[in-house]
């Protein structure tokens, strides 16, 4: 197995073959953080994120309806369809390219499914905490060709809604890139990030990191990424 190495002062990698895992044969699931089973007390969460989980669904599968609150709840689509339907009365399919925003807030209840009976979905789930607790739920739903983010930085979560991302109830932002020769991206000052690889692979400051790796930023500066493979940042308080 694959132990943690250290990329640069102030930055951690945590290999992709570190985290937690759980095979329910419908469903396999990949924690970057404590989940249901899964329990490390050095890894709850970073900052106001608390859950990533890279889950495969098989055809025809899915989580029932359930319940959430007090939640800013991300899905991205990296392969396959993801049915959504919740107590707020939205339905919809999420597609590659695309993210799905829901916020729980004061309780929404909620199914995912692979809509396709013949290939399984692939996708990330992610989890922020909110700013407050009490927030009213909602759901928003945009979709982000791979133009936008092939050599440069597309925004895709944020508190305001810039550029055309998902709103969430959080400072906190979320970035993605396919950095083919370089892209910079630079941690403001006080704040601090984590880079989760989640196709292909790419280098973070000369370290290669592939899917599943992630580089926990401690420092404010300059990130150095490369690479053909598609990386998301959080930006966060």
């Amino acid at each position: 197995m694959t132990t943690q190495t250290k990329a640069t002062a102030g930055t951690e990698i945590r290999r992709g073959d570190t985290r937690g895992f759980a095979d329910h044969g419908w469903l396999r699931s990949f924690h970057s953080f404590s989940f249901a089973d899964y329990h490390h007390p050095e890894r709850m969460g970073f900052g106001a994120l608390r859950v990533i989980n890279e889950d495969r669904v098989a055809a025809g599968q899915g989580f029932g309806t359930h319940g959430h609150e007090n939640m800013e709840i991300l899905s991205y689509v990296l392969d396959g369809e993801l049915a959504h339907r919740d107590s707020l009365g939205t339905g919809a399919v999420i597609r590659p390219g695309e993210l799905q925003r829901m916020s729980a807030g004061t309780g929404v209840r909620h199914s995912e499914f692979n809509s396709s009976q013949t290939d399984p979905v692939h996708f990330l789930q992610i989890w922020i905490l909110p700013d407050r607790r009490g927030h009213a739920p909602g759901y928003e739903q945009k979709a982000f060709p791979v133009e936008g983010r092939r050599g440069k930085l597309q925004l895709l979560a944020s508190p305001d809604g810039a550029e055309g991302s998902v709103t969430i109830h959080q400072d906190a932002r979320l970035w993605t890139t396919i950095p083919d020769e370089e892209v910079v991206y630079t941690v403001p000052a006080g704040r601090k990030a984590w880079v989760q690889v989640v196709r292909g692979a790419i280098s973070v400051d000369g370290e290669r990191l592939e899917a599943g790796d992630a580089a926990v930023v401690s420092d404010a500066g300059a990130l150095h990424l490369g690479g053909k493979g598609e990386a998301l940042i959080f930006d966060l308080a």
